[in-house]
């Protein structure tokens, strides 16, 4: 069973930055796909951004474009989201997901994701 933790969520102040961290654990499967999505209070879970196992494809929500950097570490296994100049809607939960795949289209629907964190609490004061 595949288990994805994600760690370094925090309290912030605008303009600053946070780094979180995915590691997963149990896969038995070598092409993947890793994801962020975000939920912020009252609203729905949105995708935030997405990488393949390889690193080579990557594709971001227009709200994280030019300032949240999404990287992979596979000899950790482990996954990164550097989220830079935050701002205060950035507040949310936000969660790492997982899915077994070999294509290179990253979706952004979460149904599309088999495997979830617990998610790490994101809040960005102004």
């Amino acid at each position: 069973q595949v288990q994805v933790v994600e760690s370094g969520g925090g309290l912030v102040q605008a303009g600053g930055s946070l780094r979180l961290s995915c590691a997963a654990s149990g896969r038995t499967f070598s092409t993947y796909i890793m994801g962020w999505f975000r939920q912020a209070p009252g609203k729905e879970r949105e995708f935030v951004a997405g990488i393949s196992r390889s690193g080579t494809n990557t594709r971001y929500a227009d709200f994280a474009k030019g300032r949240f950097t999404i990287s992979i570490d596979n000899a950790k296994n482990t996954e990164y989201l550097q989220m830079d100049s935050l701002k205060p809607e950035d507040t949310a939960v936000y969660y790492c997901a997982e899915k077994s795949y070999s294509g290179t289209y990253i979706p952004v629907d979460e149904t599309v994701y088999d495997y979830w964190g617990r998610g790490t609490q994101v809040t960005v004061s102004s």
